[in-house]
This record gives C-alpha cells, sequence and structure tokens, in this order.
C-alpha cells in the first residue's frame, strides 16, 4: 500500500534528510587510500547517533552496519570491514539511511578513491546525471515509467548498463514502502506519481552488463562480469505542482540545465 504523506510530515522528513545530507557530506571527505570500509561505517554511526537519530541499516533483517560500503564491482550492500583498506584508484558507493523522530531518509554517493581512471570518473557522473534526468520525472501525472525510461535511457546512450534486480522504493515511516521505483522502464506505463508521495530513487549503472551476482554472505551483490558500478541515491516528494523537492539536498534549486 502506497503512504501519501501530508505537509507536516513532509517537513519531518525534510530534517531527516538534511540531517542525512550532513552525514553523507563528512563521510565522503573521509574516504581516502589507507581507511578502512569499517572506519568509515563507525564514523557513520557516531555522527548519526550523536544527533539524536537511529541508524536505518544497522540490524535491518540482520544486516550488521550503519552504512553499505560497495568497492569497484560491488553494486550494493557490501559490508564494511577492517580488512577491506580503499587502495587509490578505487571508487566506492557509500548507502546510508537513519530515522530522526520516526522518520526515515535514504541517500547514496560513489566517490573516487584518490586519483582514479578518466573511465570511472565518467561512469560516476553518467550515474549521477542518470539520477537527475529520472528525478525530473518525479512529477505528480507522470508515470513510473516515465522514471526509469529517463534513467535507462541516458544511461544506454553512454554504452552503459541499468541493473534491473535492485530498485528504488518508497519511504516514510519505513525504509522501504510501496511502490518499488525502477530504474528501466516504458514512457507512459506504470503507476501514476500523486501529491504526497515520498520515493527513493537510485540508479545502479554498470560500465559494462547489468546482470548480477550476490556473495556467499548474503548481502553484496556483484556485476557477474566484475565491471564497475556506480550508485546514486536521493530521497523525493512528489509536489502537485512544479519539480520534486529532493529531501536529501538541502537548499537544492532547479535549474533549467539540470
Amino acid at each position: 500500500m502506497i503512504s501519501l504523506k501530508n505537509p507536516d510530515q513532509i517537513a519531518k522528513m525534510r530534517k531527516s534528510g538534511a540531517l542525512l545530507y550532513e552525514v553523507l557530506q563528512k563521510l565522503r571527505e573521509a574516504v581516502k587510500p589507507g581507511v578502512s570500509t569499517a572506519a568509515l561505517d563507525a564514523y557513520a554511526e557516531q555522527l548519526i547517533r550523536k544527533n539524536h537519530a537511529i541508524p536505518s541499516f544497522l540490524h535491518y533483517e540482520g544486516y550488521p552496519a550503519s552504512i553499505c560500503a560497495s568497492v569497484d564491482d560491488a553494486v550494493v550492500h557490501g559490508i564494511p570491514s577492517e580488512k577491506q583498506i580503499l587502495k587509490e584508484g578505487q571508487i566506492i558507493s557509500i548507502d546510508c539511511g537513519l530515522v530522526l523522530d520516526g522518520w526515515q531518509a535514504d541517500s547514496a554517493f560513489t566517490v573516487g578513491v584518490g586519483e582514479i581512471s578518466a573511465e570511472a570518473q565518467s561512469l560516476i557522473e553518467i550515474t549521477e546525471q542518470c539520477f537527475w534526468k529520472a528525478a525530473r520525472q518525479c512529477v505528480a501525472g507522470n508515470r513510473l515509467g516515465d522514471v526509469g525510461y529517463a534513467c535507462q535511457s541516458w544511461a544506454e546512450s553512454h554504452g552503459c548498463g541499468v541493473i534491473r534486480d535492485l530498485t528504488g522504493h518508497g519511504i516514510g515511516r519505513e525504509m522501504h514502502e510501496d511502490p518499488p521505483v525502477y530504474n528501466f522502464g516504458t514512457p507512459g506505463k506504470g503507476l501514476r506519481l500523486r501529491k504526497g508521495m515520498t520515493i527513493a530513487v537510485e540508479p545502479m549503472i554498470s560500465a559494462g552488463d547489468w546482470r548480477v551476482t550476490c556473495d556467499a554472505d548474503q548481502w553484496c551483490y556483484r556485476t557477474r562480469d566484475r565491471s564497475l558500478c556506480s550508485h546514486y541515491e536521493h530521497t523525493i516528494a512528489i509536489n502537485e505542482s512544479g519539480l520534486p523537492e529532493i529531501l536529501t539536498y538541502p537548499g537544492f534549486v532547479w535549474k533549467e540545465e539540470e
């Protein structure tokens, strides 16, 4: 069932989103060669709890950490480890969620560790562009197929693969609510977007094939061909008119060229 939020509830999600934005900005700055993914996880939990919020991911269906730290060919759900030390030239996707006063926020980014290849940087940029193309379609009256197609068409026009087995989702009091938000689709098809819907749009884009495998830990997904993968996500509120509000990007203002 889809939960529509009223203005007061969206205001609370806006506060959750603003806090998560601050947390992720600090995590982005902390990504350096020689840092372990476990250290990033501990830092994230510290930042979340000192602001009187709760890490959404920790213990969610048994997940053991506060962030997902997915390196290189890992798509999502990479479990942080003291043994995983970041190296120059790698890329890492950090996905994180929190609950503040009962309301969820979810966001992710991919960044290079030190100097990275031009190909890796291009993949990161294309993934972010996929998000913004998709987010522009998150307008009341449009359909989820419009959102997915905007992401898919941009990625594939640049020779990239769109991960199909993993999706975005509705979000609110629960981290995962209806509807699933696919990163591929057909324009004019799918569920119609309505005012008050809050969704997490999260392109996962590979430099190669879209197919994935899952590690023995039953959490971390990787590209089957072991190509690099990038992930970018924000929590979005659908408005009655005009472009959507990016709840996990406070102060963002849509521009003509976005």
